[in-house]
C-alpha cells in the first residue's frame, strides 16, 4: 500500500486487456454530488500515466463527464469506466453520479466493482444518502475505503471529518475507520490557513511530500515523531483487532514490536474482508504537476488492499428455463456469463454496451446469447436473441481503444450489439444462461408527454424504447385509461436528462402535459332506465328497447350484469347484445368521461321487433338506458388510493406524517427499524403524491424512500370531485 517501505512512484497507464483476473482491480467511486469524484478519477489516471498534465486525455476531452449533457449540467449524470494500470495491475474505476436522481447508474457500478471508495468532502461532510450507500455495501460485504477530499477549503479538517467517519460509517466498530495517514502542512498564508502539502505515513513514519508536484519520500524530522505516536499506535491496534492471528494482539499488548510487513500484510487481508474501512487524503494536482496528493496511496491502496475479482463469489445464475447452474467463480476458461451494466447509444457506432464478465473469455466477432428477463412492467420485453459481437474496446474519454479479449473479472464496451439492454445477460449460444438481476429503484415521478407534431410522433416510439433499454430506472407506460405516454423517473434532473436525450440524441422534440390518474365513477344509488332506439329510415329498421335497474355494489366489484326478463320480451339472441351496450357505455363513463365501476345492471324488460330488431341495435338500446339511469342519480367520482410504504430517519418522522396529513393520508402504522429509521405505512390518494418522489427528498434531506402500490378506489371528497369535473368540462 502507500506506506510500503518502496512506494512505486508511477506506471504507464495505457490500459490493455488483463491475462489473468488476479491482475485486475475493479472500484466504483461513491459519494454525494460536488464531493470530487470525477476530479479524484482524472487525478488517479494522471498519476497512473494515462492522461496528460492538464488533466486531458491525448486526444483531448477528461477521462470522465464526456457526455454533452453533463457538460451543460455541469454533473455527472452517468457511469463512466475508466481504466488505468498500475504496478502491473489493471484498475478498472468507475465513476458514478452522486446526485440522487441517477441512483440506478450508481446500483451498475456497484454490481461491476469488488470494491468501494466513498469520496467525501472535508468541506460539506457525509450526507445521509451517502450513509444509506454504505449499509447496504455492509449488507453484502464490500470492502470499502473513505477518500477525505477538497482539504483545500479554509475550514477543512482531516481529523474533524475523520471522527465524522468513524461516526458515520463505524457504528459497530468506530476503531475499524481509522486514518492511515495524517495531512502534512506548509507554511500559513496570509489568511492563516495552513495547505496541506504532504501526507505522513502512520505505520512507515515516512513523510511523502508533493508540494514539487511529485511524491517525494523523507523521514521525519525529531519533533513530529511524538505528534503522529497516538494516532499510529490506535491504528496498529485497529489493524490487530481485525488479524486473523489471533496471537497478535497478545504479543502487541505484551510490548513485542510488530514488524511493518505483518502490519501491511494484515491491513490488507483486512481490507479485502470488509472489516477494516482505512481513511486516505486526496487532491487533484496542481497546473503542471505529474501526481496529486495522495493518489499514489490511493492506487497501492486499490491494487495491494482491495480484492481481485477471485475473491468475490458472481450473482446467480440459471439456466434461460431457471434451473440453478453453479459456476467455477471468475474462470476465464469456464461457460461465457457476462453482463451489461449500462448502454448507450452512440452517435457514430451505434449502441455501446459497458460489460462485465464473470465467467469465460468474450472475444470480438464471437456469436453470443443476449437473454434478458424480468423487466416487463417497466416497458422491457424478455427476449432471447443471438448477436455476434462487435469490437471491444475499453473507454477513455470520447475515444474507445481496441481489446483483443476480455476475460472473466474484467470489464469492456461492445459494439453493435442491437437487441442487448442494460440487465442483459451474454453467454454462450449453445449454452444460454441468465443471472438474477440486481436490484434496482422504482421510477416514481411521472412525467406524461406528447409529440410536438406528426414528424415527432412517428419518432417518439423508438427514442422512447432506445431510452428505457439504456436505463431501467425508467418506466414507460401508455396508460389504456386516460391514453397518455408516461416515463416514469426518479427525479425532476432525472426527467430533465430523459428529455433532452429524446432531443438530442434520438431528433424528438416532446410537450410536457399534465400527468392524469385513472379515475372512476360510480352510481351513488339505486337508479332506472330505459333506451329506446327505434328507426325508420326505409328497408331495415332499427328497433331495440330495453329496461334496466342499476344500484352501486362494494368496492371492487367491478360490473355486474343480471338477466331478469321474463316472457321473452327481449329475445334471448339479443340479451348479450344488451350487456355489451352497457359494458361498452360503462367503459367510456356516464358523467365525466371516466370507466364506470361497482355497480349491478340488471335488465328487467323491454321489446323487439321481428324483422327491425337486431345486436347493433340492442348495444345502442342497452347504451342508452345506461345514460338514462345515470342521468336521474348522483354519480360519484372514484379516485385511485395508494399504499404508501416510507423508510425515514427518526429525525424527520414528525415532519413526514405532518405532509401525509396535509395530503389526505390515513397513516395506518409505524415500525421502527435499524439505523435510527422508522417504516411508515400509510394510504394516499394518488392524485396527491405526483410529485412526492421530489417532495420527500426535500422533506427528509434525500434520507428517505418510498414505495408505493395500488390499493383500491374510493370516493372522492365532492370539492374536489366538482374541480376535477370543471376541468374536464373545460378541456372537452
Amino acid at each position: 500500500m502507500g506506506d510500503k517501505a518502496n512506494a512505486h512512484p508511477g506506471a504507464a497507464g495505457r490500459a490493455t486487456a488483463a491475462d489473468h483476473p488476479a491482475s485486475v482491480r475493479n472500484v466504483v467511486l461513491v459519494g454525494h454530488s460536488g464531493s470530487g469524484k470525477t476530479t479524484l478519477v482524472e487525478a488517479l489516471a494522471l498519476t497512473a500515466g494515462a492522461v496528460n498534465r492538464a488533466g486531458r486525455v491525448e486526444d483531448g476531452g477528461t477521462v470522465s463527464d464526456y457526455d454533452e449533457i453533463e457538460h451543460r449540467q455541469q454533473r455527472s449524470v452517468q457511469l463512466s469506466l475508466v481504466p488505468v494500470e498500475w504496478d502491473g495491475i489493471k484498475v478498472n474505476v468507475l465513476d458514478t453520479p452522486g446526485y440522487a436522481d441517477f441512483v440506478g447508474e450508481l446500483r451498475a457500478g456497484l454490481r461491476a466493482a469488488d470494491a468501494a471508495l466513498f469520496v467525501v468532502s472535508a468541506s460539506d461532510g457525509v450526507d445521509g444518502s451517502t450513509r444509506m450507500v454504505w449499509e447496504e455495501c455492509a449488507a453484502v460485504g464490500m470492502p470499502r475505503a473513505i477518500v477525505v477530499t477538497h482539504l483545500e477549503a479554509a475550514r477543512a479538517d482531516f481529523d474533524e471529518m475523520t471522527r465524522t467517519c468513524a461516526q458515520a460509517f463505524g457504528r459497530d466498530d468506530p476503531d475499524a475507520v481509522l486514518p492511515l495517514y495524517l495531512p502534512l502542512h506548509g507554511p500559513e498564508g496570509p489568511d492563516g490557513h495552513a495547505p496541506v502539502t504532504g501526507l505522513i505515513g502512520l505505520l512507515s513514519q515516512k513523510l511523502f511530500d508533493y508540494s514539487s508536484g511529485e511524491r517525494k519520500e523523507s523521514e521525519p524530522g525529531p519533533d513530529q515523531l511524538p505528534e503522529i505516536e497516538e494516532a499510529r499506535n490506535r491504528l496498529i491496534e485497529g489493524i490487530i483487532a481485525e488479524s486473523e492471528d489471533e496471537t497478535l494482539m497478545d504479543r502487541y499488548l505484551g510490548g513485542e514490536e510488530i514488524d511493518f510487513k505483518t502490519l501491511v500484510e494484515d491491513l490488507e487481508r483486512a481490507v479485502a474482508r470488509g472489516v477494516f474501512f482505512p481513511v486516505l487524503a486526496a487532491a487533484p494536482a496542481a497546473e503542471g504537476a505529474r501526481q496529486g496528493l495522495g493518489t499514489v496511496e490511493l492506487l497501492e491502496l486499490v491494487t495491494g488492499g482491495f480484492p481481485t475479482p477471485l475473491e468475490r463469489a458472481a450473482p446467480g445464475v440459471t439456466t434461460v428455463a431457471g434451473t440453478p447452474r453453479e459456476l467455477k467463480p471468475c474462470d476465464p476458461d469456464g461457460p461465457l456469463v457476462a453482463e451489461v451494466v449500462k448502454t448507450a447509444s452512440d452517435p457514430y457506432v451505434g449502441r455501446v454496451s459497458l460489460v462485465r464478465v464473470f465467467s469465460g473469455t468474450l472475444r470480438p466477432d464471437e456469436t453470443v446469447h443476449v437473454s434478458g428477463h424480468g423487466l416487463a412492467d417497466r416497458g422491457h420485453e424478455d427476449h432471447d436473441v443471438d448477436e455476434r459481437v462487435g469490437a471491444l474496446s475499453a473507454p477513455f474519454g470520447k475515444q474507445q481503444r481496441s481489446l483483443t479479449h476480455c476475460i472473466a473479472g474484467d470489464l469492456a464496451c461492445v459494439a453493435k450489439l442491437n437487441r442487448a439492454e442494460t440487465g442483459d445477460t451474454l453467454s454462450a449460444k449453445d449454452d444460454p444462461l441468465l443471472m438474477e438481476p440486481w436490484e434496482m429503484p422504482d421510477p416514481l415521478l411521472p412525467l406524461a408527454i406528447e409529440a410536438r407534431s406528426k414528424a415527432d410522433e412517428d419518432k417518439l416510439s423508438q427514442g422512447l424504447s432506445r431510452l428505457v433499454a439504456e436505463d431501467p430506472t425508467m418506466r414507460l407506460e401508455q396508460n389504456p385509461d386516460t391514453h397518455q405516454v408516461v416515463l416514469w423517473c426518479l427525479g425532476e434532473a432525472h426527467a430533465d436528462v430523459a428529455l433532452e436525450r429524446l432531443r438530442s440524441r434520438y431528433g424528438v422534440q416532446v410537450d410536457v402535459v399534465a400527468h392524469r390518474v385513472s379515475l372512476r365513477e360510480t352510481f351513488a344509488g339505486r337508479s332506472a332506465g330505459r333506451g329506446r332506439h327505434v328507426k325508420q329510415s326505409g328497408g331495415h329498421g332499427q328497433f331495440a328497447i330495453c329496461e334496466i335497474e342499476v344500484e352501486p355494489l362494494p368496492g371492487g366489484s367491478g360490473i355486474e350484469f343480471v338477466d331478469k326478463v321474463i316472457g321473452g320480451a327481449v329475445p334471448r339472441q339479443f340479451i348479450p347484445s344488451v350487456e355489451k351496450g352497457v359494458r361498452t357505455q360503462a367503459a367510456r363513463g356516464v358523467a365525466a368521461g371516466y370507466p364506470l365501476i361497482d355497480v349491478r345492471v340488471t335488465l328487467l324488460d323491454g321489446k323487439a321487433h321481428s324483422v327491425d330488431s337486431s345486436d347493433a341495435a340492442f348495444q345502442t338500446a342497452g347504451a342508452l338506458a345506461l345514460r338514462e339511469a345515470a342521468s336521474d342519480v348522483g354519480i360519484h367520482l372514484l379516485e385511485p388510493v395508494a399504499e404508501v410504504t416510507i423508510l425515514v430517519g427518526d429525525d424527520y418522522v414528525g415532519a413526514v406524517m405532518s405532509d401525509l396529513s396535509g395530503r389526505r393520508g390515513r397513516v395506518l402504522g409505524t415500525e421502527q427499524t435499524s439505523g435510527a429509521r422508522t417504516l411508515v405505512r400509510a394510504e394516499v390518494p394518488e392524485i396527491e403524491i405526483g410529485r412526492y418522489a421530489v417532495d420527500l427528498r426535500s422533506l427528509s434531506h434525500g434520507t428517505a424512500r418510498f414505495n408505493r402500490a395500488y390499493a383500491r378506489h374510493e370516493p372522492m371528497p365532492p370539492q374536489i370531485a366538482e374541480r376535477i369535473r370543471e376541468e374536464t368540462d373545460h378541456a372537452s
